[in-house]
């Protein structure tokens, strides 16, 4: 065959795969990720602040697992904002449970920019960093602190969604008064922001109705020797003793009662309210009552998947906050899919907007970032376990039973 003839015969099956290529629509191949054509996912921080050191750090950690594992679930469903992938990240910071660290620690996360920040744990530390999440413009959702003042600042970056304590301080007291029927207390307060607000609320509700205060004590967060103030009381009779704080006091404040001989009822706050003042306060714990805001863990409406999927994770219980942590994160996400933006100037107004169904329960804020119709459980140690009595919603006309789970045939 000549040269010509073999371009000729070449052209011509050239030819037939064209003319086959035309009859049918080659599908357009997805650039793959990392390739120029693929569009790279926004990485949006999500700051959490708590005390992860220290007597309180079960608590702070307990927070940072239910924000790490809502942000899991975030990432899972694969989100876009404003027509752009996303992928969220935690950014953690310890506060120690102080307030000094806790304005370094607001400062630290604005300057990494983060997004939006749930914490933080305490009344204390929240209040003071809250000015500096203001001044940045970053919303701030506190899974826990109770202190009213956190919110009556005027700050539009402040949310809680918890009751605070000028809520819960009178449920305990009212139930003080009606169920137990006391006629004198002893109030003893840890002198922080928390557990003096709490304390307050409490005498000023018993005072009214006309129990008499036979002793106003403090003591620190940190002390954990109590056989003076103790002693003191002692001598005064009350009914029962009321104690603003968390469990690391609250747990050896009850056994030295029980060293000392005291009969005397004990109950206290949310910050006692957790497995660990049961483990410090061994047999002593039994018939201790203590609230919370919030239903009782499992009957949450999102709270036993919860339950079973945390201890999955983490191989430990649920210690006091980690629902309320999860549930901040999903009301940042909601906002910024309802905004289009991770932005927090544009997203920050739907924050206040929010009409969610979360693991706690239904979420919804007033005009200074409270958590509307927040209920509040009254809970008693029996059988070495924390079982509830019954949930109010301040504001209600009477308290109901705590929900019960239904009895088995």
């Amino acid at each position: 065959m000549t040269c010509r003839s073999w371009i000729r015969a070449g052209l011509s099956v050239l030819l037939t795969i064209a003319l086959a290529g035309c009859g049918q629509e080659t599908p357009p191949t997805k650039p793959k990720a990392g390739s120029p054509g693929a569009q790279e996912a926004l990485v949006v921080r999500i700051g959490s602040a708590s005390p992860l050191t220290g007597p309180q750090a079960h608590i702070g950690i307990d927070i940072r697992n239910g924000v790490q594992l809502a942000i899991e679930d975030a990432n899972a469903a694969n989100i876009s904002i404003g027509g752009r992938p996303v992928r969220f990240e935690l950014v953690a910071e310890d506060d120690e449970a102080n307030p000094t660290k806790a304005t370094t620690v607001a400062q630290k996360l604005a300057d990494a920019r983060v997004a939006a920040v749930v914490g933080h744990f305490n009344s204390g530390a929240s209040i003071p960093a809250s000015k500096v999440y203001s001044d940045a413009g970053i919303p701030q959702i506190s899974p826990s602190s109770t202190n009213p003042k956190y919110t009556q600042q005027g700050f539009k970056t402040t949310f809680r969604v918890v009751a605070h304590d000028d809520q819960q301080g009178p449920t305990l007291a009212r139930f003080a008064v009606d169920k137990l029927k006391v006629k004198t207390v002893a109030v003893v307060d840890d002198s922080t922001a928390y557990g003096q607000g709490l304390a307050d609320a409490f005498e000023a509700t018993v005072k009214a109705a006309g129990v008499k205060v036979v002793a106003r004590e403090h003591t620190t967060d940190k002390d954990t020797d109590f056989k003076a103030i103790l002693t003191k009381i002692k001598g005064r009779a009350p009914d029962l003793i009321m104690f603003g704080g968390i469990d690391p006091q609250a747990g050896p404040m009850v056994k030295q009662m029980a060293e000392l001989g005291i009969r005397a009822k004990f109950m206290g706050g949310d910050g006692m309210q957790t497995p660990n003042f049961i483990r410090l306060a061994g047999d002593a714990a039994e018939g201790v009552m203590a609230s919370i805001p919030g239903l009782p863990k499992e009957k949450m409406p999102g709270g036993k998947a919860f339950l079973e999927r945390f201890k999955a994770k983490y191989n430990a219980d649920v210690e006091l906050f980690a629902p309320m942590g999860y549930d901040a994160v999903m009301v940042f996400v909601e906002a910024m899919k309802r905004a289009g933006s991770t932005d927090p100037a544009k997203f920050l107004p739907e924050i206040g907007k929010t009409r969610r169904q979360g693991v706690i329960g239904p979420i919804a804020f007033d005009d200074k970032g409270d958590l509307k119709n927040a209920p509040i459980t009254v809970y008693v140690v029996k059988g070495g376990k924390w079982e509830p009595l019954e949930t109010v919603i301040p504001g209600a006309v009477a308290a109901r039973p705590a929900p019960q789970p239904a009895s088995k045939p």
